[in-house]
């Protein structure tokens, strides 16, 4: 596998777990977006059905159907799946899930989503929001619509289904090895509110629950800490190539150099060791959680 060396654009709400600022349609992925559109709006026609019986029948606007046909917005797979069986299209629309939901990504974030899907081993260091594998779809929402400029409801709804889908990744079989490293600010802050952050906290539990999954808290009282310079993720492919995802201030990087990769990956083994166990980071999660 090629990768890039360094692929560096501005973040979009779909990439990095906090969210981001950028509203722009898709670029990279419009393509795929418009032969999926082309072939809706195809077996449409042939099943004899205008857009509002098509859309009354599958529970969407008129005008939702049009940008779907039109490649100007990212369906949904419960959408496709509807469709598909709808008009009668054979599975050609389902065939075509896995490419669409790539084009909800943001180009830059593209390769890493992808390489997230694949990934054997997957270790999140996270310090302004919970890691987006692990937010419910309350707090993926919440995070959302605090967005500066604010996001249309639409807009909302397209970045909770493209985060939520990234979490397919724990249906895997095998499934990867994941650890998490959370600094406890982000585990006390109530972003979307108390009973949001309260049924954020009952998932990162029960995810800590999982054989494949550890999770680390680093107190606030800790007087070391070696993740002061913002978030990142490691990933490891099937192939043993090890990438290294950053994001800060809506500026992203995929690295794939090994002098840069092995310095973040010596960071987080410190980070680790800085932070509570696993054993002892569960109990944390549910002493906070009674503090709620």
């Amino acid at each position: 596998m090629s990768e890039p060396t360094g692929l560096v654009d501005e973040a979009s709400t779909s990439g990095g777990d906090g969210g981001g600022e950028r509203q722009s349609e898709p670029e990279a992925g419009s393509g795929v977006l418009r032969v999926f559109g082309r072939q809706l709006k195809r077996f449409r026609v042939r099943a004899g059905m205008e857009r509002p019986e098509f859309g009354s029948m599958t529970g969407y606007s008129v005008s939702t159907i049009a940008a779907y046909e039109q490649g100007r917005r990212v369906p949904p797979p419960r959408f496709i799946d509807q469709a598909d069986e709808v008009l009668d299209a054979g599975g050609v629309l389902q065939e075509m899930k896995e490419e669409v939901a790539r084009a909800q990504y943001p180009a830059f974030f593209r390769d890493a989503a992808r390489l997230e899907g694949e990934a054997v081993e997957l270790h999140v260091y996270a310090n302004q929001a919970v890691p987006g594998l692990l937010q419910t779809e309350e707090y993926a929402r919440a995070v959302f619509g605090m967005m500066r400029p604010p996001l249309d409801e639409d807009s909302i709804e397209e970045r909770v289904v493209a985060r939520l889908a990234r979490q397919e990744v724990f249906a895997k079989r095998p499934e990867p090895l994941m650890s998490f490293a959370i600094d406890e600010s982000v585990l006390r802050r109530p972003i979307g509110g108390r009973g949001v952050l309260r049924g954020q906290l009952e998932q990162i539990l029960l995810a800590g629950q999982k054989r494949t999954v550890e999770i680390q808290v680093m107190p606030l009282g800790s007087e070391e800490h070696a993740g002061l310079a913002g978030p990142f993720t490691l990933i490891e492919t099937s192939e043993g190539h090890r990438i290294a995802y950053v994001e800060v201030q809506n500026v992203s990087h995929v690295h794939t150099e090994r002098r840069l990769v092995k310095g973040l990956e010596v960071k987080y083994g410190i980070l680790r060791a800085q932070a509570l166990t696993p054993k002892a980071s569960l109990i944390y999660v549910e002493k906070l959680l009674g503090e709620l």
